[in-house]
């Protein structure tokens, strides 16, 4: 199976480079602290999921797709385990092959039955998101099973759109191959034999490497703001480390930084949790001018 690649990040922001001068983002290794995610044996495996074929699908990714996604009528998918479970949804590794041999690794994101769900902090992040149906809007704000569905198809579809657009703008997120009610297939981030990339938060690095990250942070915090987005939840456990580059993941709660009465609260959230991880690892940066670069890159677009 070849190696799944995404369109290469785009490092021509430099100008908006303020705490570091780096005219060139150099190539860099990294070593990971803590082992990265991968299929974990002792974990169940859901045998029963299925997941619909790319031409049924509710909805699917930026067209054309890439190259690596098999699309191809008469697909199979094999769930081969595990790779995160989280209070809202769980993620398998799914491997998708085609009539003809060819195969990919996806990402299947499952947002949890009503019975488990947990969405204690989607108030603030729907603000705008609003249904239309009145029935629909109270069943959500009084957490009935009807409404705590609608909340996770929500929210399940705000990932897919979100990434479709942030996809297409060449920021550097998974590729979205399909929706199908509250699960997600994406672009799997990892290796070929199954090894999801690192977060952030696991990786062990000099100054150097630490700097070159922080560049390709900036440059796609930069790239949000001008589309007018806050990632919402960021922190160093929802960067992966690829290849020596970021990319973000996690992408539900994306919010709208001007239309969002909390917007520009979330967006220093963001800046505020990356930038202590950074100085807590050497690389000294300010969040107050960050966020109000960013802010002002937002706000300029209206």
């Amino acid at each position: 199976m070849p190696r799944q690649s995404r369109r290469p990040w785009d490092d021509d922001n430099d100008h908006h480079n303020l705490q570091l001068s780096l005219p060139s983002r150099p190539d860099i290794g990294v070593e990971v602290d803590d082992q990265p995610d991968q299929l974990d044996a002792d974990n169940e495996i859901d045998t029963s999921a299925t997941w619909a074929g790319y031409a049924d699908a509710q909805a699917r990714g930026p067209q054309p797709p890439p190259s690596w996604l098999v699309t191809d009528d008469g697909a199979i998918d094999r769930d081969r385990g595990i790779l995160k479970t989280g209070k809202e949804a769980d993620v398998h590794l799914v491997e998708r092959t085609a009539p003809d041999g060819r195969s990919c690794l996806l990402a299947a994101k499952s947002y949890r039955s009503r019975q488990h769900r947990l969405f204690h902090r989607d108030a603030g992040y729907l603000e705008g998101r609003r249904v239309r149906r009145s029935r629909e809007t109270r069943a959500m704000a009084t957490r009935t099973a009807f409404g705590l569905d609608l909340i996770a198809g929500q929210w399940a579809a705000a990932e897919h759109a979100a990434l479709s657009r942030l996809w297409s703008l060449g920021l550097p997120v998974p590729y979205p191959a399909q929706l199908d009610g509250t699960r997600l297939l994406l672009e799997f981030i990892g290796d070929d034999a199954g090894v999801a990339a690192p977060r952030l938060a696991q990786v062990r690095a000099g100054r150097d490497e630490l700097a070159a990250l922080w560049f390709d942070l900036h440059n796609a915090l930069i790239r949000l703001a001008e589309a007018g987005y806050a990632h919402g939840d960021l922190s160093a456990y929802n960067l992966l480390v690829d290849d020596g580059h970021i990319v973000m993941i996690d992408l539900p709660q994306i919010v709208d930084i001007v239309g969002n009465p909390q917007g520009p609260d979330f967006l220093r959230r963001d800046v505020t949790n990356v930038c202590s991880w950074f100085s807590g690892h050497g690389i000294a940066l300010d969040a107050d001018v960050i966020t109000d670069e960013l802010l002002d890159i937002a706000l300029r677009r209206e």
